[in-house]
């Protein structure tokens, strides 16, 4: 592993009042992971990505974004216990090994009391960073993911980012739900796949038509499962609002949507880690990514603090 400087984690405001992020992140080790709530862990990874590469530069960008985010939400008020494990280092750049630096750390992270919340990075590492979940011999796994495509590719060879959920579903994972899948952007047999293993899609066009009704179907779909996980590729948002990833294509979700779904469901009651992947600055416009990436883990945090209830995170009376 190794540590984000002082200055990654700085706040930019020169107003006492303005508590942000950076003001109550503390540096976390193996050996205080259960003093925290949530846990970063940056993966400076993007060697299988699908297209266009930038995502290894993800984890600092958003860790700089994030820092002048302000605590206080509303409805649930401040968040608070946040450490920092720093970045995932492998001893050789090639995925396999990368794929077993990452699992090892995943692996301390889940067995603490803290939640991770891995800063991507590309897609492939979900297989790493859900693993330890689904190898549970006495619990079942599911993961929810927010994405423009369902990334359960045949595996041919080398692991890519678009397969990293065919491979979970093959591993064991109990049961998968794409939110906010395209049309036009995903192969007939693949969409025929996912319903053979039971998984649910609930497409962007039903989360613009309804966004309670499709939280509702998202909860319901992992309804029976001992944990779950929350993915939230950064190209479910439409390219208006995330020009900087490797595939971005109109139709998507607006960042009030993400925000509102990623709340609600980071206060699942099952819980079990949380991942914001495929944000690359060096094909952003203007930050546009890299900002909505920071409070999409602003928003994660604050529905882990607001409750377990569904809806517990959605709005209404201030706690």
């Amino acid at each position: 592993m190794t540590r984000p400087s002082h200055s990654v984690w700085e706040s930019p405001s020169s107003d006492p009042n303005d508590e942000t992020v950076a003001d109550i992140v503390e540096p976390a080790d193996a050996s205080d992971l259960d003093a925290f709530d949530a846990v970063f862990v940056g993966e400076p990874f993007d060697g299988a990505v699908i297209g266009r590469k930038g995502a290894s530069d993800g984890p600092a960008a958003i860790r700089e974004a994030l820092a002048g985010v302000k605590t206080h939400h509303f409805e649930s008020g401040p968040i608070a216990a946040l450490g920092d494990y720093g970045d995932v280092r492998a001893s050789t750049p090639d995925l396999e090994s990368v794929r077993e630096a990452v699992s090892a750390v995943a692996r301390t992270v889940h067995d603490s009391a803290a939640t991770p919340v891995f800063l991507g990075g590309d897609n492939s590492l979900t297989v790493p960073n859900v693993g330890p979940l689904v190898d549970r011999d006495d619990a079942d796994a599911a993961v929810i993911n927010l994405d423009a495509h369902l990334d359960v590719r045949e595996r041919r060879g080398t692991p890519t980012s678009g397969t990293p959920y065919r491979e979970l579903l093959e591993s064991g994972l109990a049961t998968y739900t794409c939110v906010g899948a395209r049309h036009f952007e995903t192969s007939t047999a693949y969409a025929e796949y996912l319903d053979e293993q039971g998984g649910t899609i609930i497409t962007a066009e039903a989360v613009g038509s309804n966004l309670e009704e499709a939280i509702r179907r998202a909860r319901e779909s992992v309804a029976e499962v001992d944990s779950v996980y929350l993915s939230i590729d950064c190209d479910v948002l439409d390219a208006a609002h995330a020009p900087g990833v490797s595939a971005p294509t109109p139709g998507g979700l607006t960042p009030r949507e993400l925000f509102r779904f990623v709340r609600d469901l980071a206060g699942h009651d099952r819980l079990a880690g949380v991942e914001v992947v495929e944000c690359a600055p060096p094909l952003d416009e203007g930050g546009k990514t890299v900002d909505a990436a920071a409070r999409v883990v602003a928003h994660a945090l604050s529905g882990m603090a607001a409750g377990t209830e569904p809806g517990a995170a959605a709005g209404g009376e201030p706690r």
